[in-house]
């Protein structure tokens, strides 16, 4: 799995100047911390985003105990809402000296009709936004390192579709835009404060062109196709155009 790693000499330099780094071997297991800060997490969602429905709850947890807070959709905003708490409990490995956030959540926004009842769980076509924020917000504590913006983290490698339903294959980290913007941060006075980040899924192309042209050209390409935060798993690839690329 390739991600910016700042524990490790890059193993290649992308064409837009990024390294690309590979993960070696993980922490072994550890007791996860307390969710000393779940109920600050959980208002900070409800304040900007709405009701919280219900919690998916760890039962299996290694390093930091990661729940998933579900928001339904409403008039105002017709999307489900998919929020992490947990994998805030530690501090990311940043660079030294670098001026980003150590504390971080991660969040997606499906379509208002996806499923979020325990038996459509069972069938990954539902389940693998579940599945993707987890590992994320595991992913910085389990090799020492971090995810801030722009960093892209394919499923594999090489990387494969999430689910039968989609051809999306990686992700890619972003401040989030479907949201209040007091949402995207929580400050907890004398502790930390606690960015929220959108996961944002991609086809394999469009990783390639990220690593080629830079974040911000794909971002351009987004703006372009109309995309945002707000994950489609049957979007089309916002690198192509109809006849090859742009």
């Amino acid at each position: 799995m390739a991600s910016d790693d700042p524990k490790r000499s890059a193993e290649l330099v992308s064409l837009s100047g990024s390294p690309i780094y590979r993960h070696g071997n993980p922490k072994p297991w550890a007791a996860p911390q307390g969710e000393e800060f779940i109920q600050q997490i959980s208002a900070h969602i409800e304040r900007h985003l709405g009701p919280i429905e219900t919690v998916f709850h760890e039962i299996a947890s290694d390093l930091v105990h990661i729940d998933v807070h579900v928001v339904k959709p409403s008039p105002a905003f017709p999307y489900v809402r998919f929020i992490t708490s947990g994998m805030s409990d530690l501090p990311m490995t940043v660079p030294e000296g670098a001026e980003v956030p150590r504390y971080a959540e991660l969040m997606m926004t499906l379509p208002a009709d996806w499923k979020t009842d325990q038996a459509s769980f069972e069938d990954e076509s539902w389940y693998w936004p579940i599945r993707l924020i987890k590992g994320l917000a595991r992913l910085p504590h389990k090799h020492a390192t971090w995810l801030g913006f722009g960093h892209t983290v394919p499923n594999g490698d090489p990387a494969e579709p999430y689910a039968p339903n989609t051809a999306l294959c990686g992700a890619l980290v972003l401040p989030p835009v479907s949201v209040p913007p007091a949402f995207r941060s929580l400050d907890i006075p004398g502790v930390k404060t606690v960015s929220f980040y959108a996961v944002v899924p991609l086809h394999a192309k469009e990783m390639e062109f990220k690593l080629r042209a830079g974040v911000n050209r794909l971002l351009e390409r987004f703006d372009r196709k109309g995309v945002d935060d707000r994950v489609d798993p049957q979007r089309a690839d916002a690198t192509l155009k109809r006849f090859g690329l742009w």
